[in-house]
């Protein structure tokens, strides 16, 4: 008799699905970023710094199309990276439960957006990417049937949070907050292109 040894992903997941059905408050993760108060005569960069992992800020530009350079990442590409990080990931742990193995996962995002919205050039225009496209290239290991693979996609897409997110929408609250001048200079970064 052959046991089968769990893969990483079920190693670290099983223990976290049984805790998160007795506990379901434990599920809750709170994600986010934010940008270094850079106030400067440049309105096109800025630093963002995501609330998890090293630490570090990057450097953030805006599209041409609205007046930027486009010399630096923009915030959709941001937005683009994200769905692509969050895409390829639940696809390869989907795979390690599935027991599929890839070769390769590669997804490619392209956003697509009229900025006559934001520009406040055409009122008809909604504001926001009007489509997103994901492209995936799997290369499995050995032989596997297109409709396992198929099946596979199927699962990851329905798992993937940042896309199911961008399909469903989400409610997005703006709060406002004035700082004291003195405090709205702490952590000032300067900005050079």
């Amino acid at each position: 008799m052959t046991t089968k040894t769990a893969s990483l992903v079920q190693q670290r997941q099983a223990p976290l699905c049984e805790q998160y059905a007795k506990s379901p408050s434990d599920a809750r993760i709170f994600d986010g970023a934010h940008t270094l108060n850079a106030c400067s005569d440049d309105p096109f960069h800025g630093w963002v710094v995501p609330n998890h992992g090293s630490g570090e800020s990057m450097l953030f530009g805006i599209h041409s199309a609205v007046g930027g350079d486009h010399d630096f990442p923009n915030p959709g590409d941001l937005l683009s990276a994200g769905l692509a990080a969050c895409l390829d990931a639940t696809l390869r742990m989907v795979a390690s439960h599935m027991a599929i193995p890839l070769k390769s996962v590669q997804v490619a995002v392209a956003a697509e957006c009229d900025v006559r919205g934001c520009l406040m050039v055409d009122p008809g225009v909604a504001v926001g990417f009007q489509r997103l496209r994901c492209s995936v290239n799997l290369v499995p290991e050995g032989d596997i049937d297109a409709r396992k693979l198929n099946n596979l996609l199927a699962a990851a897409e329905s798992c993937c949070v940042v896309m199911q997110t961008l399909r469903g929408g989400v409610s997005v609250v703006t709060e406002l907050e004035t700082l004291e001048a003195e405090q709205a200079h702490t952590g000032a970064a300067e900005i050079q292109v």
